[in-house]
């Protein structure tokens, strides 16, 4: 394609019409009109071209296991991988969009900021239609009451073992739980003795995310965003530094592994896996996700996550530095 001027670019976002653009890696060159649509750079030669990686929001190769950042395709389906991808930036194209503009922007920020821009885009897109339509299909169930001690808190001598303790709902991520985990990981941060921290979770798995009947219930958004760059748990896992640990198992979705991230030791069961879905709702991730997890992995493969909602083993999860070692048991 020609190089869009400005008034060319127009059309390359959600508003325009064309929210995703899929390019040869090898041979394109971002430029100078501010483009908002997602950029997949496509290796089709299994070269791993000489490229300007932050050209790209995504970038797809046919070589097996590739660096950081690519993402390896099966050849066997090529063309479908990509239509796939680029078929749900189409059918989510500003959640897709910003997803990618946030992380672009928040790359070279501190985590607290890069937090920030976050939430203020999460709020955003919670009032937007492409979040409507995913909350006018049917319930997908009863919300399950949240119990008295959603996290459970205990003190070993100089550690702090802290569960999340709700396994009839998966350990779903309510606002209760949220606000009890942040008290505990603030407490940790407040006592003199700087003791280490163990987070867990109880029952099947660590968490399948947020709540989802909770979803959308803030009436405002404003006053939401406040309480949750205030109650941050990925950015209070963080503040502790290495005196933080995370084990996971089972099912960690959404904020389930956002906020997990943050952590600077993660530790998988065999059985752990990753998800992030959060585009197919017309959102992006609310609890830190886009700074947390990209740069563990990069924003780039993060991106990947977002658009394709595929799982991701622990193997994967260990290769691509999500979690940095795999032990047995949770």
């Amino acid at each position: 394609m020609t190089t869009p001027d400005h008034l060319d670019a127009d059309r390359l976002s959600a508003p325009g019409g064309e929210p995703v653009l899929v390019v040869d890696a090898a041979r394109w060159t971002r430029p100078k009109a501010p483009i908002q649509a997602v950029v997949i750079g496509v290796d089709r030669e299994d070269a791993l071209p000489d490229i300007a990686v932050d050209d790209f929001d995504l970038l797809l190769t046919l070589a097996k296991d590739p660096p950081r950042p690519w993402v390896s395709m099966d050849v066997r389906d090529i063309d479908g991988q990509v239509a796939r991808l680029a078929d749900a930036a189409r059918t989510n194209p500003l959640a897709a969009t910003i997803a990618a503009q946030v992380m672009r922007t928040t790359e070279s920020l501190s985590l607290t900021d890069a937090l920030t821009v976050e939430s203020f885009a999460y709020s955003t897109l919670l009032g937007g239609g492409e979040f409507a339509r995913w909350r006018a299909q049917p319930e997908t169930g009863d919300a399950v009451p949240t119990p008295p001690d959603p996290v459970q808190v205990q003190r070993d001598d100089d550690r702090f073992v802290l569960t999340l303790n709700h396994p009839d709902n998966f350990n779903a991520m309510t606002a209760a739980m949220r606000d009890a985990l942040y008290e505990a990981l603030a407490n940790a941060l407040d006592d003199p003795s700087a003791p280490d921290v163990l987070l867990r979770g109880a029952g099947r798995c660590f968490s399948t995310g947020g709540d989802l009947p909770e979803f959308g219930t803030a009436r405002d958004l404003a006053e939401a965003h406040a309480v949750r760059t205030l109650h941050s748990c990925a950015r209070a896992l963080d503040a502790l530094g290495s005196r933080a640990t995370v084990r996971l198992h089972g099912a960690c979705v959404g904020s389930g592994i956002e906020v997990a991230a943050g952590a600077y030791h993660r530790i998988a069961a065999p059985d752990a896996w990753f998800q992030l879905p959060e585009v197919a709702m017309g959102l992006i991730p609310g609890a830190g996700g886009t700074a947390t997890v990209a740069r563990a992995i990069g924003r780039h493969r993060t991106l990947w996550m977002l658009l394709s909602g595929k799982r991701i083993g622990a193997a994967q999860a260990l290769d691509w530095g999500l979690v940095h070692r795999i032990e047995g048991g949770s």
